[in-house]
């Protein structure tokens, strides 16, 4: 009974992130945020990898987020390998501040195309009537999304370290 709980759950996480996966990169498509990395880095010839990447990483994530005790490598290592524990909180905490600098890249970069998308920056700036440093206004915007990541995974490398 238990292997085919574990199959239809399996199952069931797969469309699910299936659908995510579906849904996350149609908006990426609609907003235009995957061709304008493309065009930004002058990789255009791997926009293909790009979207599949995306579909793979919303797959994954649906997964993890059934099957939480699959994605703790540490502690697969810890209890088979028998590394020292101080080693794989470092490289825990290294992995984090990685993947903390990325996702705010990402969220920051989706957030401006979003916004630009649906022309508030320029609907903003007239309603408050801000005729000069709409430059300065967006790199405070993106100081200030980049601090809040920075202060987000700080705090979550305190809570575990």
């Amino acid at each position: 009974m238990r292997f085919v709980k574990n199959v239809l759950l399996s199952v069931f996480a797969f469309g699910g992130g299936l659908t995510v996966a579906g849904g996350v990169f149609t908006v990426l498509l609609a907003i235009g945020l995957l061709p304008r990395f493309a065009e930004k880095t002058h990789t255009a010839k791997y926009i293909f990898w790009y979207e599949e990447m995306v579909v793979a990483g919303t797959i994954v994530g649906s997964f993890l987020s059934v099957y939480q005790r699959y994605g703790m490598l540490g502690n697969f290592m810890l209890g088979h390998v028998g590394v020292e524990v101080t080693l794989w909180h470092n490289i825990g905490r290294v992995l984090l501040a990685v993947s903390g600098v990325f996702d705010g890249i990402f969220v920051g970069c989706l957030a401006l195309a979003i916004a630009e998308m649906l022309d508030t920056i320029p609907i903003f700036s007239r309603r408050i009537h801000l005729q000069k440093g709409l430059g300065v206004v967006i790199c405070f915007v993106a100081i200030g999304k980049m601090l809040g990541s920075m202060i987000y995974y700080a705090y979550a490398l305190y809570i575990s370290g």
